[in-house]
């Protein structure tokens, strides 16, 4: 499935209604002018956008996620490395390690997402 990636503005958003959702819209137009200084008429046209891209959905005036933010950013990740990497995972975290030194710790947690990953596939 192609995901579409958000703005800035639209990610700030987005952000809001994961922390608080589900939220009314009249809670979330509030909360968009406390934490990013928004009009209410600014908040609803970003939020039109975000529902019509199927990221939220906008239903009764309660404002919910259709996925979450871990689903999004894994499907962004995976579409980065579609169209950077043609498609190819170790081709991209070799890229990446030509440009960050990982600690002990990161590759320790990398060895057991592995793991992890390998015994719920059964292999």
């Amino acid at each position: 499935m192609v995901i579409y990636v958000m703005t800035e503005a639209e990610m700030q958003l987005a952000g809001i209604i994961w922390e608080h959702e589900p939220v009314g819209s009249g809670e979330l137009v509030q909360l968009a002018r406390e934490k990013l200084g928004w009009k209410k008429s600014t908040t609803y046209t970003v939020l039109r956008k975000i529902c019509k891209n199927e990221i939220f959905r906008n239903e009764n005036a309660i404002v919910s996620s259709r996925i979450s933010h871990e689903e999004y950013t894994g499907r962004k990740g995976e579409r980065y490395v579609a169209e950077n990497y043609n498609g190819s995972l170790p081709s991209f975290v070799a890229a990446f390690l030509k440009c960050k030194k990982l600690s002990k710790k990161d590759i320790e947690e990398l060895a057991q997402i592995i793991e992890e990953y390998e015994n719920e596939q059964g292999g």
